[in-house]
């Protein structure tokens, strides 16, 4: 059996960002405790959406303890900030930042009972569903307005951890390509590639099935002829982006991921790399060392990343065509092409410990022991 869980409404396109007071007032909530980080206030991106409401007379109060990689203690302070609002209802506007610290926020609201940030790793046995949460994604990457996924850092322990639950999708998403076009180019890259590498390992992904296979092809083909146009802020890379990472993560919330992110999950706690930069300097590698295991689908990520003639490549020469394709892609943007600026070696067996224990390994379609790990991560050095 398998099973997928998305959304119940979502908007897509330019001026959507009006939907949000529209929603609220649907559904009759009367106050929205809005996530946003710093930064985004900082910059006039928040308000963008405030503005909406402020026009739709709508009470809101705004909380902004939010990091890069969201802390438990973020959620921590934000589960007060909330109790003393007097919100129902919760308004993410950010990346992946400011809909985890909301999904974790809105889960603990409505399950009490796992106040311990910690006991919400892995599947949780929640009860609930999250307060309501509307998502407003500011970058095309993560996908956190579709998934049931969210990832919160441990600073204590040096450690990211993954949860699933399917009670913290958000009942509305809001996708419009304008709250984008701020996006500096090197964020709008990394993004675009952590979006890849979520299309990607959910394709090749054990759990993966027909229709996820639909969603993570398409996603690929869609972010493969935009992102360089989104990295140029050209309105068509923006407007392709924007689709097609919510694409991706309608296919891998559903499926699961792979060895890419559990490294990449590492590295974000370790050493606060922005999560899009570690997937796309893993991906390649990663792709290269999970080929064997993938039968005939490196033929079909080739095609959906424009890589002509390949019904006429043996599979060697199929598999390695799409790995370059990636790669070639990954350069073009800007990403490093190693891990020698940031990984100190004598972290590694650390880094690979991390990685082993991380909720997105199983998935990977090939086994991977901890030694097999730790040389990856070497071969990038």
């Amino acid at each position: 059996m398998n099973r997928i869980v998305l959304n119940e409404t979502s908007y897509h396109g330019k001026g959507a960002v009006s939907q949000v007071a529209a929603e609220i007032k649907a559904r009759a909530f009367k106050k929205a405790f809005v996530c946003s980080d710093p930064d985004l206030i900082k910059f006039g991106v928040t308000a963008k959406v405030t503005s909406v409401l402020d026009n739709a007379s709508i009470d809101y109060e705004l909380y902004s303890n939010i990091k890069p990689n969201p802390t438990i203690e973020n959620v921590q302070s934000g589960v007060e900030a909330f109790k003393t609002s007097n919100a129902d209802c919760i308004v993410a506007i950010g990346g992946g930042s400011s809909m985890d610290t909301a999904k974790a926020i809105g889960i603990i609201i409505a399950n009490p009972e796992f106040a311990d940030v910690r006991s919400l790793e892995g599947v949780a046995p929640t009860k609930n569903p999250s307060v309501p949460i509307i998502t407003v994604p500011t970058t095309a990457g993560t996908a956190a307005e579709v998934t049931i996924n969210y990832v919160i850092t441990d600073v204590e322990k040096k450690r990211k951890f993954v949860c699933v639950d399917v009670h913290d999708i958000p009942v509305v998403a809001v996708i419009d390509p304008d709250l984008m076009s701020s996006m500096p180019k090197g964020l709008t890259a990394a993004t675009g590639m952590d979006a890849l590498t979520h299309a990607i390992e959910g394709y090749i992904t054990k759990g993966a099935w027909e229709m996820t296979d639909m969603f993570h092809l398409k996603a690929i083909e869609i972010i493969a002829r935009s992102l360089k146009g989104a990295v140029d802020n050209t309105p068509e890379g923006r407007e392709g982006m924007a689709l097609g990472q919510y694409v991706a993560g309608m296919g891998f919330s559903n499926v699961g991921l792979g060895i890419v992110h559990s490294m990449a999950h590492a590295l974000g706690a370790v050493y606060d790399t922005p999560h899009g930069v570690a997937n796309a300097i893993l991906l390649p590698t990663v792709m290269a060392f999970n080929a064997d295991a993938t039968g005939e689908k490196y033929r079909e990520i080739a095609r959906a990343m424009g890589v002509p003639n390949v019904d006429n490549m043996t599979q060697e020469e199929y598999r390695a065509a799409a790995v370059n394709a990636v790669k070639e892609l990954s350069i073009s943007v800007g990403i490093p092409a190693d891990l020698k600026e940031i990984v100190k070696e004598e972290d590694i067996d650390f880094l690979a410990d991390s990685a082993v224990a991380d909720a997105c390994a199983p998935g990977n379609p090939k086994e991977a022991t901890k030694e097999d790990i730790i040389a990856l991560y070497k071969s990038l050095l």
